[in-house]
Parts: C-alpha cells; sequence; structure tokens
C-alpha cells in the first residue's frame, strides 16, 4: 500500500477504561483505537494510509495535509 506523504491532524481521546480513541477530523469516520499511546499513534498512521488508498482507488480527492500532526485531548476527569 502506498504510503500518504503528508501529515493530518490528530485527536487522541484517552478512555475511561484505559487506552486512546484516535480520530482524524480531515477524513471522516477515520476512527481507530490502540491501548497504548504508541501503539494509538501506529494504529493511526495504518488508518490513515488505508483512508487515502481507498480514496485514491475510487479517484475521490484526498484532503490537504496539515502542519500539525498531533493532539492529546484531555477530559475534565483525566488531569
Amino acid at each position: 500500500m502506498k504510503k500518504s506523504r503528508g501529515h493530518f491532524n490528530i485527536v487522541l481521546r484517552p478512555e475511561p477504561e484505559g487506552g486512546f480513541t484516535v480520530i482524524v477530523p480531515a477524513l471522516p469516520g477515520c476512527v481507530t483505537y490502540g491501548r497504548t499511546l504508541a501503539e494509538a499513534k501506529k494504529m493511526a498512521n495504518d488508518a490513515i494510509s488505508g483512508y487515502v488508498a481507498s480514496l485514491r482507488k475510487h479517484n475521490e480527492p484526498v484532503p490537504p495535509a496539515s502542519r500539525l500532526h498531533l493532539s492529546l485531548t484531555r477530559s475534565p476527569s483525566h488531569p
């Protein structure tokens, strides 16, 4: 699978039961999960690569990459 060359913003959301949900705002429906921060980042890369490959396969436009590529959010219950 051809790798995407740009960076996409990701939102890492800590989950109460542990692990992190990863959301890619520029790619609707591109959501994944990792048990650790490192695994979540790897899963995000895999999800983005697959999503972009699917867009290309179906001749759909690929959203432009962004400069900022990582965001960690914390809810009020996670200091």
